[in-house]
């Protein structure tokens, strides 16, 4: 993670900080460009709109690390919501999950009945669940839960983040347990012992992982970047692959490159947050791109 996103989320942890982002029209309107609205029923809008464009969509309910047991089994009552939703509209979609919301940092029990609960409702809905990947505290413990509940259901998918030392030997782990597998840079700040911090070695783990995954027949790759040169070498990759696989990009985040994609014959699945709790997700969306900053600041400056 380079210097500036790390100041950025530095600073953005500040309450003052937040509070002028969370309680200013700028800091909202930055949001709504990339989070589809408040509610389920504005996700399901955004995710019609988007598969009316050829697009998938994964559904992703805002918020993470609760420590309560009511909060967490309110979370989990929202993502059934969700898959209900994604029924009821017809909806191309998955939901994408958090285990930290769902209990894991303080009940692992509470996590994994509401993830068993959410994998059987996508089944019935013909959909399916995506595990996110959270910092690198949880690591373990969310493979632990998505190797038990993929091989229970057979319906779900894991993010695996290329940053992190550990992911090359994370994905022989997981490629045997078939489903998709998304493949991302990461972006929690992350101590060096355990994590690539400079971006020439993280594109460099993205593109080895990348490789390993293109290979493996058996399971889905679901390739989560925005970045021209790693899209480049993925098409590459897929000359000779016979089995599916997927872009994933963010809402909000260069939409005419998910337009271009899904003209030119790509599955492109685009990953859809909703809810109250949107600012974490906005400060690493701060993090990653320096326009996205510099928008923000003009527009509280009233330069826009």
């Amino acid at each position: 993670m380079s210097l500036f996103s790390k100041a950025v989320i530095a600073a953005t942890h500040n309450p003052v900080v937040e509070k002028v982002v969370t309680g200013t029209d700028p800091g909202r309107s930055l949001a709504h460009r990339f989070v589809a609205g408040d509610t389920v029923e504005q996700a399901a809008g955004a995710a019609s709109d988007l598969n009316a464009k050829g697009m998938q969509v994964s559904l992703d309910l805002l918020g993470e690390e609760v420590h309560d047991e009511t909060t967490a089994l309110s979370a989990a009552a929202g993502y059934l919501e969700a898959i209900d939703r994604i029924q009821h509209d017809g909806l191309d979609a998955n939901i994408s999950i958090k285990l930290t919301q769902l209990g894991l940092s303080f009940d692992p029990d509470l996590a994994t009945e509401s993830l068993d609960r959410l994998a059987r409702a996508a089944t019935a809905a013909g959909s399916t669940v995506t595990v996110d990947m959270e910092d690198s505290r949880f690591t373990g413990q969310t493979l632990d839960l998505y190797e038990d509940a993929q091989r229970t259901h057979g319906n779900l998918g894991v993010c695996v983040q290329a940053y992190l030392k550990r992911t090359p030997e994370d994905l022989e782990r997981i490629i045997p347990l078939g489903g998709h597998i998304r493949l991302c840079k990461g972006a929690y700040v992350e101590d060096e012992a355990v994590a690539h911090t400079e971006k020439e070695a993280v594109d460099g783990a993205f593109a080895a992982l990348l490789e390993r995954l293109m290979q493996s027949e058996n399971v889905k790759p679901a390739i989560a970047t925005h970045d021209d040169r790693l899209i480049d070498r993925t098409e590459e990759l897929a000359t000779d692959r016979k089995a599916p696989w997927e872009f994933q990009m963010l809402y909000g985040v260069r939409p005419n490159l998910h337009e271009q994609l899904v003209g030119e014959g790509r599955s492109v699945r685009i990953y859809v947050p909703y809810g109250s709790e949107w600012y974490a997700y906005l400060t690493r969306r701060l993090a990653e791109r320096p326009a996205n900053t510099v928008f923000f600041l003009r527009a509280l400056l009233g330069k826009d």
